[in-house]
């Protein structure tokens, strides 16, 4: 893709695939699903985790899978609520950006 992905972007993308599962889902998972919107290496997604967990917009919680423990991501209310502000200022973005193309003769 041509177009930079700024912290927000991410932030927002992340919240949503999270937001898809109602137990949450885990890292590897997370990453394939952003992977099908931009493209993004797993050293750029966990630290995006990371700044989420700390900002209290997903909660994390271990399970055991194959006899191995798997890290879950769940989106917390707060982070509801952020998604809802992030989703709200996409939508009004996005309209403007696309009157601009639409306009075009």
């Amino acid at each position: 893709m041509v177009f930079n992905t700024g912290a927000a972007l991410l932030d927002a993308i992340v919240l949503a695939v999270v937001s898809k599962e109602a137990e949450g889902t885990y890292g590897y998972k997370i990453t394939q699903d952003v992977r099908q919107v931009i493209e993004c290496s797993e050293s750029t997604l966990y630290p995006v985790l990371r700044r989420l967990q700390k900002d209290e917009c997903l909660e994390v919680y271990d399970m055991e899978f194959a006899g191995r423990n798997r890290r879950y991501y769940k989106v917390t209310s707060k982070g509801w609520a952020q998604l809802q502000l992030y989703e709200s200022e996409w939508r009004s973005y996005a309209e403007k950006v696309n009157s601009l193309f639409e306009r075009r003769i």
